[in-house]
């Protein structure tokens, strides 16, 4: 499946569909609500750790990957990402225990919610779905509050 033969608004919706199959359980729902979310900070706060131009390299390459899905998402994930990295920041000495706690724990969760599901996770298929995650979160958060991932 290669992304240059989708329109970006077809593409966007094709990756929330498939990734939804695998996490159509309220539970499983619920559980990456909040794992997703955990994981994305501590894999940012861990990269940061390793160095900044890691992580501000990392940050770069997710939003050109977001921005190929569309404009809103990029902007949306800016703008976490932006939020993030301020909670990165004020961890100071305790990045790396908080980071490497949230990690372990947030995988484990979803590990679980996948049990519960019967499903394995989509990025066993593709990686690309570990940057889909956080826009099946904000799907799910947001979307009943009047968010749309295109114009109206």
């Amino acid at each position: 499946m290669k992304s240059e033969t989708y329109p970006q608004s077809d593409r966007l919706d094709e990756l929330l569909s498939h990734y939804r199959l695998s996490h159509q359980h309220p539970t499983n729902e619920a559980i990456h609500c909040i794992a997703v979310p955990a994981i994305m900070l501590s894999l940012l706060g861990l990269l940061f750790e390793v160095h900044p131009l890691v992580f501000s390299a990392f940050i770069l390459a997710s939003l050109v990957y977001y921005l190929r899905l569309s404009l809103r998402v990029v902007f949306l994930m800016a703008i976490w990402s932006f939020l993030l990295t301020l909670l990165i920041v004020l961890m100071g000495d305790f990045r790396l225990l908080v980071c490497l706690s949230l990690f372990v724990s947030g995988w484990i969760a979803q590990f679980v919610g996948h049990k519960i599901e019967g499903r394995k996770p989509s990025f066993f298929e593709d990686l690309q779905y570990l940057w889909v995650g956080p826009l099946f979160v904000a799907d799910v958060l947001l979307t009943p509050h009047g968010w749309r991932w295109r114009g109206n």
